[in-house]
Order: structure tokens, then sequence, then C-alpha cells
């Protein structure tokens, strides 16, 4: 089964350049959590933009090109939607993370969104697409921190495919 999880502002901005424009600790945390043990699926922009590769997760970048080389046992790199089939019919719980395009594409295979949404207009360049209410419901929906390391107005809100 497929779910996103994605942060954006008021405007579905998610990124400028390629980048995050925001640090809130907490959804960091719960990203972390959300993940555990879990495939996180990407593409290669997003996959380059990562500082680390976090431990016990199996990462599925999608290149078009295929030029992609990474030599980590737990990352693997595809060349189309087609070779993503496995994780769209699977039992477990796979996470799409990015970026614009791949959320484009696969939105509609996906069953939940985990979303953070900041209530905050941000400039950038890379934008989440627009969720379509009449297929999708909210599930749940919680207020983040404001803190030191929160410095946003934030909410979670879980939606699931009608």
């Amino acid at each position: 089964m497929l779910s996103i999880v994605v942060t954006m502002g008021n405007n579905n901005v998610i990124g400028k350049e390629g980048q995050a424009i925001w640090h809130l600790a907490e959804d960091w945390e719960r990203f972390r959590k959300l993940t555990d043990g879990k495939t996180l699926i990407m593409g290669r922009i997003t996959f380059e933009s990562l500082k680390e590769i976090l431990p016990n997760r199996k990462y599925v970048v999608l290149c078009s090109n295929g030029k992609l080389k990474v030599n980590n046992p737990n990352v693997k790199v595809v060349t189309g939607t087609y070779e993503l089939e496995e994780y769209v019919d699977s039992e477990e719980e796979c996470f799409v993370i990015g970026g614009g395009i791949v959320y484009r594409i696969l939105m509609p295979h996906a069953q939940k969104m985990y979303i953070t949404k900041i209530d905050h207009d941000f400039n950038g360049d890379i934008f989440f697409p627009e969720i379509d209410e009449s297929k999708w419901k909210i599930a749940d929906r919680e207020k983040g921190t404001k803190n030191e390391e929160n410095p946003y107005d934030y909410e979670y809100i879980t939606y699931v495919k009608k």
C-alpha cells in the first residue's frame, strides 16, 4: 500500500531549489517514527537532497535516465513507475516522500496521506498537488507544538482515500 508523507506551507509549497525551506524538529521526529522499518519511494532530486540515509529503511529512487549510481544495499534505483507496482500492491505500508513530480504521479495510487500543514506562506518552486476533497477524507487532525525548535503554527492531517 502506498502512503504519502509531506510537509507543506499554506500555498502547497514543499521546497525551493530541491531543498526544504523550514525545519520542524517535532515533524522530523514524527517522520522518523512513521517510516521506521519501511520502504521510502522518492525521485532522484529528493534522494540527492537527503543529508543521510536513515537506518532500518529501504529506499527506492525513481530516476528516469537510470544514471544514478548508489553503492548501498538499502537503495534501489528504478527507471519507470511500472517498477513500483510491487509497492503499490504491497500489504506493507510504503511511503512516497517526494518530490513534486513523484507526488503527482503516485497520488492516484496512494491510499493514505500524512500531511504536516504549516500555517505560513513560503516562497518556493516545488509544490504538492491540490487535494481533491471528493476523493479524500480527513481521518485525523492534530495541532503540532510551537516552540523554539518548531517556530511555526502547524498541524498534522491524515487523509484516507474515500
